[in-house]
């Protein structure tokens, strides 16, 4: 059986490709990063769902002090709250993370590249998004190119998710039997969804569009 390593955060994305690869018949591992996250309330979602797809978990943490110049990693910034219509259109918002779809991806080709697994899944979304650098195709093509210099078999980095909207990914998540209730959007953390970030307001969108109700709502 083909082995996949998918980087799931516990959001919407990284649960659909989580069953996405499941669905193609791979034994999939996980792997999930705690950086100093503001929702670090997302890894216990992650923690739900490997167990729910019965996958293997592995759970990195790092310990990188500039990556405090992201809002989700500083506690004491207040996170953007701007229109629906205005989100992914201005300069890149204070969410964004630098480097992390790069260092992540790393760590999972690391990953694979030890338990002998054919690719690495992640759920970037260029569509609808905050617009951060590190979601566009572009990127993971490249990317790819890398990963076939730098290890040891041909490990594929695959995104699936890249070119879709919102809504096309909660259809595919309710076509695979993704437990969304599982699910964490949210950058705020807490208790319940602030219904005021870009991803809470992306997720909304995408439920509405799709025709679906959020368990999380």
């Amino acid at each position: 059986m083909k082995k996949a390593v998918v980087l799931l955060s516990g959001g919407l994305d990284s649960a659909a490709c989580l069953y996405w690869a499941k669905a193609r018949g791979w034994r999939v591992v996980a792997l999930s990063v705690r950086y100093g996250q503001r929702h670090a309330r997302e890894l216990r979602s992650a923690r739900s769902l490997a167990r729910r797809a019965g996958a293997e978990l592995f759970v990195v943490r790092l310990r990188l002090s500039w990556l405090a110049a992201s809002s989700l990693c500083d506690p004491g910034r207040k996170l953007p709250d701007v229109p629906l219509s205005k989100i992914g259109r201005g300069p890149i918002p204070s969410t964004y993370v630098p480097g992390r779809n790069m260092v992540f991806t790393a760590l999972g080709l690391s990953l694979a590249d030890a338990v002998g697994a054919q690719a690495v899944v992640l759920g970037a979304n260029a569509l609808d998004s905050s617009g951060y650098p590190d979601c566009r195709p572009e990127f993971f093509k490249a990317f790819a190119r890398a990963a076939k210099l730098g290890t040891r078999g041909r490990i594929a980095v695959l995104a699936p998710l890249a070119k879709m909207d919102k809504a096309g990914i909660v259809r595919l998540a309710l076509r695979l039997g993704v437990p969304l209730d599982l699910t964490w959007s949210c950058y705020k953390g807490g208790r319940k969804p602030c219904g005021r970030c870009d991803s809470c307001k992306l997720r909304a969108k995408g439920f509405k569009k799709a025709g679906a109700e959020d368990p999380l709502a």
